[in-house]
C-alpha cells in the first residue's frame, strides 16, 4: 500500500521537524513547506492526501493559502487540518476558517502529537 503523503506547512523549524519525524515513525510520507507560497506551490504540485496548515507564517499566511487553494479544483476538496497558535476568538478568523472548510481547527498548545494523529486518521478514514 502507497504511504499516504502529508504536506506539513509550518514555518517554526521546531514544530515542523517534530510533527514531520512523528508522522514519518507513523509511516506517513511527509512534504515540507515553510510558509504559505512554498505550501500553496507544493500542495498544487504534489496533491497531497491531506495538509497540515500553520496560519501565523512569512510571505503568506495560512488563511491566504487556504483561500488560493480552494480556488483550485483538486484544491476544493483537499483535506486541510488547520493546526496553529492562533485562538480562534476573533469573528474574522473564525469566519474565514469557516467559508474555506478545514476538516479541523487545532490549537498547538492544546493537542499533542498522537491528537494529531488521531485526527489525520479520521480525516484519511483509515483505523
Amino acid at each position: 500500500m502507497d504511504k499516504k503523503k502529508i504536506l506539513v506547512v509550518e514555518d517554526e523549524e521546531s514544530m515542523l521537524h517534530a510533527v514531520s519525524d512523528y508522522l514519518i515513525n507513523q509511516e506517513f510520507a511527509t512534504l515540507l513547506a515553510r510558509d504559505g507560497e512554498e505550501g500553496l506551490a507544493t500542495a498544487l504540485k504534489e496533491h497531497p492526501d491531506l495538509i497540515l496548515l500553520d496560519i501565523l507564517m512569512p510571505k503568506m499566511d495560512g488563511m491566504i493559502m487556504l483561500q488560493k487553494l480552494r480556488e483550485d479544483e483538486w484544491g476544493k476538496k483537499a483535506p486541510v487540518i488547520i493546526l496553529t497558535n492562533v485562538t480562534p476568538n476573533a469573528n474574522s478568523v473564525i469566519n474565514s476558517v469557516l467559508q474555506n472548510e478545514p476538516a479541523y481547527y487545532l490549537v498547538k498548545s492544546d493537542v499533542k502529537l498522537e491528537g494529531i494523529l488521531d485526527k489525520i486518521k479520521e480525516v484519511l478514514k483509515m483505523n
